[in-house]
């Protein structure tokens, strides 16, 4: 398997538990109250982890699909336009044809705001940048919730692994 199918395949079951971790948040009793919430006073409120959540998506597919699609920068201001963003980003990944990535070894190049460049191989972007960012927004998201007393638990993180559950013969 390609690092891009593992990307695509990663992005793909984890936007699922996004969106299904603001699903349960949005029948939350604090309601849209919680997009406000974080978990510390230096870190970013759940709408700005949502957004940067699918922000990273979108960066990785604008360095390694050679695509150029838009971020959305401005707030989240509800749960409908959280899942809105989400089912947007998810159509991007469907759409997305690894074929198109950059070979393993390519190199990929990129500056942040503070003036930082960095240069590595396709495949470190994607598993040393690319996928920590993703895990760790959506990460901070879910324990925002936690903290926030919304219901929910390791199977609502990883229940993409039910398809894989066979019941134990009898």
């Amino acid at each position: 398997m390609s690092y891009a199918t593992a990307a695509l395949a990663t992005y793909a079951n984890m936007l699922g538990t996004l969106d299904h971790l603001v699903t349960k948040a949005s029948a939350h009793e604090k309601g849209e109250a919680l997009l406000r919430a974080q978990l510390a006073p230096d870190m970013f409120p759940l709408h700005t982890q949502i957004r940067f959540t699918i922000d990273q998506v979108v960066t990785a597919l604008n360095r390694l699909g050679n695509r150029e699609l838009a971020s959305d920068d401005s707030d989240i201001t509800s749960f409908a336009e959280a899942r809105t963003r989400i089912a947007a980003a998810q159509a991007l990944v469907a759409g997305t044809d690894p074929a198109t990535w950059p070979a393993a070894g390519d190199t990929v190049e990129f500056d942040l705001p503070n003036g930082m460049t960095f240069v590595m191989q396709a495949h470190e972007y994607c598993r040393d940048w690319a996928t920590p960012q993703f895990y760790f927004h959506l990460m901070a998201a879910y324990a925002i919730l936690r903290m926030e007393g919304v219901a929910v638990g390791k199977i609502d993180y990883v229940g993409h692994m039910m398809k894989y559950l066979r019941q134990p013969a009898s």
